[in-house]
């Protein structure tokens, strides 16, 4: 994949000029054309931050046509990210409350 690429089809898509997607993001818009110009790639915290203003998940930016996805509802996704916060134990207590029902 060339995320470079995925990164400029996203923002062409939305309409977005180097500016905007910059603003977006908190990232400066000089730090985006660098990776244009040099062919760079960002980071990953950059990337989380490209993907955050996009509005989708790092997983969704690595999907590639053929790939099969699973999309979560909007509760869903609150739900995984509090289960994510919690303690291993926390989690298998949970799990256990929720097989029990």
């Amino acid at each position: 994949m060339d995320v470079l690429e995925k990164i400029r089809t996203l923002k062409l898509e939305r309409g977005w000029s180097e500016y905007q997607l910059a603003e977006k993001a908190g990232i400066t818009q000089s730090t985006i054309s660098t990776w244009f110009r040099t062919k760079n790639l960002p980071t990953i915290p950059s990337l989380e931050k490209i993907c955050a203003a996009f509005n989708i998940s790092l997983a969704q930016f690595f999907f590639e046509d053929g790939d099969t996805q699973t999309v979560l509802t909007e509760k869903q996704a609150r739900l995984l990210h509090h289960f994510n916060r919690l303690t291993e134990k926390q989690q298998n207590d949970l799990l256990q409350l929720l097989s029990d029902l």
